[in-house]
């Protein structure tokens, strides 16, 4: 059993929570049974597992290598209130944009890993083809974005990308582009939907940057009906998503 916080496996494995190491180490960690298994499922790779004395083991995890920990050290590592036992070391893994994607949601800048993260979960729902984040978004492996994710960070491709050269390409590809701003702009549901769509959200406060807004081939809006100021952007990728699937 581990007990000390002194042990290199867990000095590495704190050094993940912070983003500078998670690129330079190329792994990042997750925590609680729902998103290992999940995880694990989808054949995402993972290197080993940290678990408590008390967890069991079960499935395809009892195949994976693990050190059992002690709960100070599982205190230590964890970033929720009532852990879960269990901690896996992943590795990232380069995602490929499918071949035959007809429906994408472009995030460009959006800063809040958990809009980032319920933005990719609302996308699995959805059924997006995949989820491509730009300069300025939050750290996708971030525990907050991956948490956020609920496990359809395993499900669906989620790629990184300068936006600039990536839209070019998917108009090129045969992708309407649907830009969420308000100037110049059509209700949703009265919008084109074309065969292949790409859908773009910005940032939570300033919107998307004006040199991206001017690909979209058309701007959407949602109307507001009552007096909030705006709404959640992962909630307005909620709604422009579902409108794109009808």
């Amino acid at each position: 059993m581990i007990t000390s916080v002194q042990n290199n496996l867990v000095k590495k494995m704190k050094k993940l929570h912070m983003a500078k190491e998670r690129k330079k180490q190329s792994q990042f960690l997750l925590e609680g049974t729902h998103l290992v298994e999940t995880a694990v499922a989808s054949g995402w790779p993972i290197e080993m597992l940290l678990v408590s004395d008390d967890y069991a083991l079960t499935g395809d995890l009892a195949s994976l290598p693990y050190e059992v920990i002690s709960d100070n050290v599982l205190e230590h590592l964890s970033v929720t209130k009532t852990p879960q036992g269990i901690i896996a070391l992943a590795n990232m893994k380069e995602m490929d944009f499918p071949r035959e994607s007809t429906r994408v949601l472009v995030c460009d800048g959006v800063q809040d890993p958990g809009n980032l993260g319920t933005i990719i979960r609302t996308a699995d729902a959805a059924g997006f083809d995949a989820v491509i984040y730009g300069k300025g978004s939050a750290d996708l492996y971030n525990d907050k974005t991956v948490r956020s994710t609920q496990g359809s960070l395993f499900h669906i491709p989620v790629i990184q990308a300068d936006l600039l050269e990536k839209l070019p390409e998917l108009k090129s590809a045969g992708f309407h582009v649907w830009g969420a701003a308000l100037q110049e702009s059509v209700i949703y549901n009265e919008a084109e939907k074309t065969e292949k769509l790409a859908i773009i959200v910005g940032n939570e406060g300033a919107g998307i940057r004006e040199e991206i807004l001017e690909m979209a081939d058309t701007i959407v809006k949602i109307p507001i009906y009552g007096q909030a100021e705006s709404l959640n952007v992962a909630i307005a990728a909620g709604i422009l998503m579902y409108e794109a699937k009808k």
